[in-house]
């Protein structure tokens, strides 16, 4: 609950994470995922983690080339992740069956490339559950 002091209003601090299982151009929801966190860190509120599943690995991926006319989601989560040291971590095996791999994936699975964006890290469902303990509110975008 809002407490005033004076003329202000003071609302209390929330740590908030984000799930996105939204592929990046099949649907509104992970463009707004990207909206909402930028306003919510510019409330003052904390983004604990965003963790992208299903086809919301995608916003990950480092080939991912939008048309100019449209929003680029991946250089979007980066520029916030470097503005804000946000944690954003793509489920592994979500990646592997989309093709979304890391160096070392890459490298244990024999693949002759990756394409993991900078910024993103790869990681279990043990994450998300992490993040649903460690916030007071965890917002989901797409499914």
């Amino acid at each position: 609950m809002p407490r005033t002091a004076g003329h202000f209003t003071i609302r209390p601090r929330m740590k908030f994470s984000l799930a996105v299982y939204s592929a990046p151009h099949s649907a509104q929801a992970a463009a707004s995922a990207l909206r909402f966190a930028r306003a919510l860190l510019h409330e003052g509120h904390e983004l604990y983690r965003v963790f992208f599943y299903c086809d919301g690995v995608h916003i990950g991926s480092s080939l991912s080339t939008p048309p100019q006319d449209e929003l680029d989601l991946l250089a979007g989560w980066q520029a916030l992740q470097q503005q804000h040291q946000l944690d954003l971590v793509v489920c592994i095996a979500a990646a592997q069956r989309r093709g979304v791999l890391s160096d070392s994936e890459a490298n244990r699975l024999e693949k002759p490339a990756a394409n993991l964006a900078p910024g993103f890290e790869l990681a279990g469902l043990g994450q998300l559950a992490d993040a649903v303990a460690q916030s007071d509110r965890l917002i989901t975008f797409g499914g």
